[in-house]
């Protein structure tokens, strides 16, 4: 295999890029009812690469989590400030629980088979996949008083016991988010997460992407006029209480303006365009023809960012009284969304500077609506990079910041610093939508090839020193590492759900994930689930966790 350790040795990056897709075609493979996925895969194909010999950069793997994190964070960023209640007690709980329980499991299996304090601190940071804990005991063991050949040796314990132990620490926690929990819970994470959208729309179904309805609100028709002749077109619209428009009346071959005062005649062919139960009300005034040459058009959507004057907190019903009919005349409100989160298109539903309403109707229509309401927001695939890349340094910077507590240095890190700017960042645009452009599409592939990317350069510069070590030392530590990943886990999973009542799969793995601080396994969550709904609990745990599960560090280094 020596050709392939200088291919590797000349061109890292090839087993970086191997790996993930021998990963990825891993990940897809069912094994009965239990499919690892691209995350899990790409962990385990990196462990095998590296055992030809092959070492990345950390910097790749430092850059790849930065945008992971910072990316996951600006999603989910309006969504998690507009949570910050009395219910997220819910998610500090589940935190502190998995760290509670981790510290005894750590310490009851250090007494149980005599691992002195380093094998019992790396235990804790690999099987808790923490590197923080590395840097916490170390200073701890050094504080000791001890020879300084003892604190030498016990330090090395410690990255000895992380090694062996950090792989499974990362596969374990995809294993039971990704895998053990929605069995457990009787639900797909995907189909959790179409039910939490639903409840976030009020009710309103969420569809797949990819499905439409059968039966959309907004429709369009041609008639012929049997029933109406004699009426004029605002009275027959008037009528159905404005959720239709006339678009287009053909009459004799004629196409004619459909002008409020133009009254209709038998036969005439009109275009009906509006809500569907006004539409289908409307079909009692003739028959329904199938095609007519030269009456058709094109309609439009167009986005507009509300912030008309003296209309904030207004309803939409005290909306349409305040304009006059022309002014609302052939558009129709057929999304709003409030900092990322859609609201129901309902009579009493508040309007708020900064919600951005999708209008529907002609494009002349639509572009009246759009300068009535605030201001267009165009519709661009162009990623905002200044905005995104002043949100990546500030959180780097976040993440430098160090506070001492008892001799015990606190830090966010950089995921936790980019998490928190993404957040701020991504709340920011919410309220702005202007600024700070992040297609979707964008957004997906920083968030999946960040991932992946960095997990593959966990395995392979971690993979071939814990093979190793393991054939020195045995397998004790090892599957020590495999209870302290899977118990903690198991154990904050039943809490979450039969305690803190968690009944949806989705949300429940976000906060599992977040509460273990197990990057991959949230990414794993999220690959399988495809929605941003598991990422706010995952970010109020995350940031909870980054601090109590670092702590483990000291507190171990004392306890065993």
């Amino acid at each position: 295999m020596d050709w392939l350790h200088n291919i590797f040795h000349k061109s890292p990056e090839i087993a970086l890029f191997l790996s993930l897709a021998i990963g990825y075609f891993i990940g897809q493979i069912n094994f009965g009812k239990f499919q690892l996925g691209g995350v899990g895969g790409s962990l385990l194909a990196a462990v095998v690469v590296s055992q030809v010999g092959v070492t990345i950069d950390n910097g790749v793997k430092s850059v790849m989590f930065a945008v992971f994190i910072y990316a996951v964070g600006y999603d989910s960023g309006p969504g998690f400030f507009n949570s910050l209640n009395r219910k997220t007690l819910r998610e500090i709980a589940m935190a502190v629980f998995l760290a509670v329980s981790a510290l005894v499991t750590v310490v009851i299996c250090a007494k149980l088979f005599h691992l002195n304090k380093g094998l019992a601190a790396g235990l804790a940071g690999g099987a808790l996949t923490q590197s923080a804990i590395i840097g916490t005991a170390g200073d701890a063991i050094a504080r000791l008083g001890l020879p300084a050949d003892q604190v030498k040796s016990l330090q090395s314990d410690v990255a000895i016991a992380y090694a062996v132990t950090y792989v499974f620490g990362s596969l374990g926690a995809i294993i039971v988010c990704v895998n053990i929990l929605p069995k457990f819970m009787g639900q797909g994470l995907r189909e959790a997460a179409i039910d939490a959208e639903r409840d976030l729309k009020s009710g309103v179904s969420a569809n797949a992407p990819g499905q439409i309805s059968a039966l959309p609100e907004l429709v369009g028709r041609v008639y012929k006029i049997d029933v109406s002749a004699g009426k004029t077109v605002q009275a027959v619209e008037t009528q159905h209480q404005d959720g239709l428009t006339i678009e287009r009346i053909k009459r004799d071959g004629q196409v004619l303006d459909p002008t409020p005062d133009l009254v209709l005649q038998l036969n005439d062919i009109v275009l009906v365009v509006g809500r569907r139960e006004a539409v289908v009300a409307f079909g009692s005034n003739g028959s329904e023809v199938a095609d007519e040459e030269g009456i058709g058009i094109v309609m439009q959507t167009r986005d507009g960012v509300f912030t008309r004057k003296g209309m904030n907190h207004t309803t939409i019903a005290a909306a349409r009284q305040v304009l006059d009919r022309d002014m609302r005349h052939g558009v129709y409100l057929q999304n709003i969304t409030r900092a990322g989160q859609p609201l129901p298109i309902l009579p009493e539903t508040k309007l708020e500077h900064g919600d951005v309403i999708t209008f529907y109707g002609s494009p002349k229509d639509t572009k009246r609506a759009v300068d009535t309401a605030g201001y267009e927001l165009p519709r661009t695939i162009k990623t905002d990079f200044i905005y995104m890349g002043v949100g990546l340094v500030l959180g780097l910077l976040i993440g430098l910041i160090v506070i001492n507590v008892g001799g015990i240095p606190l830090t966010l890190g950089s995921g936790g610093g980019c998490l928190l700017a993404g957040l701020l960042f991504g709340w920011m645009r919410g309220k702005h939508p202007m600024y700070g452009v992040m297609p979707s599409a964008a957004s997906r592939l920083l968030q999946d090839f960040g991932l992946a990317a960095f997990v593959v350069v966990v395995g392979l510069n971690s993979g071939l020193q814990a093979v190793v070590t393991v054939k020195q030392l045995g397998v004790t530590i090892f599957l020590l590492g495999v209870f302290v990943t899977l118990f903690p886990l198991l154990l904050t999973m039943l809490f979450g759900r039969y305690v803190l009542k968690y009944n949806n799969a989705a949300i429940l793995a976000g906060a599992l994930s977040g509460s273990r601080s197990a990057n991959p396994a949230f990414g794993g969550v999220l690959d399988k689930a495809e929605s941003a709904v598991p990422t706010v609990p995952f970010a109020i745990t995350y940031a909870i966790a980054n601090v109590a599960l670092t702590l483990l560090g000291p507190l171990v280094v004392g306890l065993v």
